[in-house]
C-alpha cells in the first residue's frame, strides 16, 4: 500500500508537469541564465577559473532547486490539491516520498542539461567519469530536496513562503550542498583521490538518511498542525 500511494502521487505530479512543462521550462531558464552569467562574468580571454565549474553546478542547482519547489507547491495551493492528499485515507510517510520523487525526477533533468553547458563552457572534464557524476548528483539533489520538499509543504499556507523558504532551506542544506562541491571538485582532478571522493560521497548519503528520516518523522505532525 505504501508502495502504491508513493507511485500514485509521483506519477500525478509527472503528468501534470508533462501537460504543462510550466516548472520544467522556468526552472531550466533560470539554471541556464544563472550559468551564462557565471560564465561571462569569470571566463576571461577563454580560460575558466580553476575549480569553478563544481561551485557553479551545485549553486545552479540550489538556485533552480529552489524556484522548482515554491512553483511546485504554489500550484499544489491553488488547486487545493495537498489538502485533498491529506484529506485521503493514505499513508502521510508515503505521500511525502511521492512529493519528493517527483521534485527529484525534475531537479535530475534539469541537471541533465546543465552538465554538459557547464563542461562546454568552462572547459571542465565533467563527463569523464559520468558513473560517479550522476550518483554524485542524485545524492546531492536527495538531500537537497528532502528538506525543500517538508519545507515547501508546512509553508504552502503561509503568506510569505517564497520569502521563508530559502531563508529556512539553505542554512540547513549547506552541507549537502558543500559536500557536493568537494566530491564533484575531487571528480574533476587529473588524479581522482579515491579517498577523498569516497568520503564527501559518504557524507552525502549521511546527509541524505538523516534528512529523509527526519522529514518522514516531521511531515505528518507538521502537516496536522
Amino acid at each position: 500500500m505504501f508502495a502504491r500511494v508513493v507511485w500514485l502521487v509521483l506519477r500525478k505530479d509527472l503528468m501534470v508537469e508533462v501537460r504543462s512543462l510550466e516548472i520544467a521550462y522556468t526552472t531550466l531558464f533560470f539554471a541556464v541564465s544563472c550559468v551564462l552569467v557565471f560564465a561571462f562574468a569569470l571566463v576571461q580571454e577563454g580560460r575558466p577559473p580553476e575549480d569553478g565549474a563544481a561551485g557553479i553546478l551545485w549553486i545552479s542547482i540550489a538556485f533552480a532547486g529552489t524556484l522548482a519547489l515554491g512553483r511546485a507547491f504554489e500550484r499544489e495551493r491553488q488547486s487545493e490539491t495537498l489538502r485533498a492528499l491529506m484529506l485521503a485515507p493514505a499513508a502521510r510517510p508515503a505521500i511525502y516520498v511521492g512529493k519528493l520523487l517527483g521534485i527529484v525526477a525534475l531537479l535530475v533533468a534539469g541537471e541533465m542539461v546543465l552538465v554538459p553547458l557547464i563542461a562546454l563552457l568552462f572547459q571542465a572534464p565533467l563527463l569523464a567519469r559520468p558513473v560517479w557524476l550522476a550518483v554524485i548528483l542524485v545524492t546531492g539533489t536527495v538531500g537537497f530536496a528532502a528538506v525543500g520538499t517538508l519545507f515547501a509543504a508546512m509553508l504552502v499556507r503561509a503568506r510569505s513562503r517564497d520569502v521563508l523558504l530559502p531563508v529556512l532551506l539553505y542554512p540547513i542544506t549547506v552541507p549537502v550542498i558543500i559536500a557536493g562541491v568537494r566530491a564533484t571538485a575531487a571528480l574533476l582532478q587529473p588524479d581522482v583521490d579515491g579517498e577523498i571522493l569516497r568520503f564527501w560521497f559518504a557524507l552525502l548519503v549521511c546527509f541524505d538518511v538523516v534528512f529523509v528520516t527526519l522529514a518522514l518523522w516531521t511531515f505528518e505532525p507538521l502537516m496536522t498542525d
